[in-house]
């Protein structure tokens, strides 16, 4: 007898697949080779970015060995690629009154397209919602939701999470000591 693990993996990787483009996406990119159409320079240029977003193109050109039009032209290509999706500022959460960071798993109440889809929709249009993944185990979703305080999240559990469609149950983890947060790639 399969495990729900092994049922739900099943379920993701054979059927759901054809009908969601978001998982036809995924598939498809981890399909391909990371490496298969950019050499060392590009590698460079992306660990200097991954590092320090906010360099120069001169600088930029100058730490990887190469002229600036060159770096100009690799870097827009990298962009235009999807390799560097964007380029932000990590703002300090506690200084802009975000200092609670809560995990939630979320075990909806059916596992098809329809209900992964809805569920997914909705939960793109919650704010506090950083991160929102489809996961295996014990939960079919796992949430990462920034907040004031324990007050601020009872808030948003009562009026907003369990209003999610489908969801048939969360479970709640507070965050107590963030280790290790918005580590770089390892490449």
């Amino acid at each position: 007898m399969l495990s729900n693990f092994a049922l739900k993996a099943f379920f993701i990787g054979v059927i759901f697949r054809q009908e969601n483009p978001i998982l036809q996406l995924y598939e498809v990119k981890m399909q391909e080779s990371p490496t298969e159409d950019f050499d060392r320079i590009d590698l460079k240029i992306l660990r200097a970015l991954q590092l320090e977003g906010r360099l120069s193109n001169a600088d930029l050109a100058e730490r990887v060995n190469v002229s600036a039009a060159t770096c100009h032209r690799r870097t827009q290509r990298l962009f235009d690629k999807g390799y560097i999706t964007g380029v932000r500022a990590e703002v300090a959460p506690g200084a802009v009154g975000l200092g609670a960071m809560v995990m939630v798993g979320v075990v909806l109440d059916r596992s098809t397209p329809e209900s992964f889809g809805a569920f997914e929709g909705a939960v793109m249009e919650l704010k506090e919602v950083l991160d929102c993944n489809l996961v295996a185990g014990d939960f079919d979703y796992l949430l990462k939701i920034r907040v004031r305080d324990m007050a601020d999240f009872n808030k948003l559990h009562g009026q907003k999470l369990i209003a999610l469609p489908g969801v048939r149950q969360t479970r709640t983890f507070f965050v107590m000591k963030e280790v290790k947060e918005n580590a770089r790639l390892p490449f």
